[in-house]
């Protein structure tokens, strides 16, 4: 279920100067990118030229990837997934335990259409291998009965596990609560305007230079990375999509994608090309973003109306953009 995130895309016109409070001078935007996440994450600050809390923004990131990473041998992610035959609770740190209560919350607010135990699944499909292929189907299959949120839970930092099969895959909800932090990180330091980018992820700090909201374009299914099929008005809050577009493979003319069913173990195909959330934590438009895709248009808007600060746009496979209650006070007009 590790995804990224493509379908938010920077759509700003942020003109030429921004006057530093209590300085007669403009200040030019200043940025910081590097890969981390497995994606390319860009932080941009608007109100101040200070690049040390850039770096400290960016080492921020690298610390958290080296707590929830299922990939990295030294996180605690890992740790969890490959710890040893009888071991029915392990301790972690506050923040890894807060993702994972987190990721079990959207997993049973889903009914576990999205589910955090997927690893055993998501581990088979390998959709940056330079020729992806679909893994064996007995393969799936007996990795299927390895699946299901219930098998784990929470309790202070320790987590608790029923098997020794059980294993977690946090990269539908990590990226959000990374921003998070992040964005608190900014806030201590002062910062009022700002936007964090976690590959596609976007959080939006304060408002724009020109003291509007961030202006945050949402990603056309399939086309180029500017071509969008709407524009959303953003301040202090993030925009996340899910889509079958982002890390795919076609064979045999049925395009795989990496949003997988946790029943079947295989990719979802529920008529619907992506799933946009706008919210005021970037953790519940993570979580919300898969959820609702994996639930599908009906039940997914469904469960988005039912909740409150978060909104979303749903793509269906004509095209069709459709909004949940709400939503269309963000959209800028075409």
């Amino acid at each position: 279920m590790v995804r990224k995130k493509m379908g938010a895309v920077l759509g700003l016109a942020l003109g030429a100067a921004f006057v530093l409070a209590g300085c007669g001078r403009p200040a030019e935007p200043v940025s910081r990118s590097g890969f981390l996440l497995n994606t390319f994450v860009t932080v941009t600050l608007y109100d101040t030229e200070n690049e040390n809390i850039l770096d400290g923004c960016m080492e921020l990131c690298r610390e958290y990837e080296g707590l929830l990473s299922r990939t990295i041998e030294t996180s605690e992610v890992y740790q969890i997934n490959h710890r040893p035959a009888g071991t029915r609770e392990m301790e972690v740190s506050g923040e890894t335990a807060e993702v994972i209560e987190k990721g079990l919350y959207y997993s049973q607010l889903s009914g576990g259409a999205f589910d955090i135990t997927v690893e055993p699944l998501s581990s088979l499909w390998d959709f940056t291998a330079q020729e992806p292929q679909v893994p064996d189907g007995e393969e799936i299959r007996e990795n299927l009965p390895k699946v299901g949120y219930e098998r784990i839970a929470v309790s202070g930092d320790r987590i608790l596990f029923s098997d020794d099969e059980t294993r977690i895959d946090l990269g539908a909800i990590a990226k959000g609560y990374i921003a998070d932090r992040m964005k608190d990180y900014l806030m201590e330091q002062g910062v009022e305007s700002a936007i964090i980018n976690l590959g596609g992820n976007v959080l939006c700090l304060g408002k724009n230079p020109n003291g509007q909201p961030f202006r945050i374009g949402l990603q056309r299914p399939y086309a180029g990375y500017s071509e969008t099929v709407g524009t959303v008005r953003v301040e202090n809050m993030s925009v996340v999509s899910s889509g079958v577009y982002e890390r795919h493979f076609e064979k045999d003319g049925v395009n795989y994608h990496h949003i997988l069913n946790p029943s079947t173990g295989y990719p979802y195909e529920n008529g619907l090309t992506a799933v946009s959330i706008l919210s005021t934590q970037s953790v519940d438009g993570d979580g919300l973003s898969t959820a609702c895709f994996s639930l599908g248009l009906e039940k997914g808007m469904e469960l988005l109306d039912s909740l409150d600060n978060a909104w979303g746009v749903f793509i269906t496979d004509d095209g069709q953009l459709h909004y949940s209650a709400g939503m269309e006070q963000w959209m800028m007009a075409e």
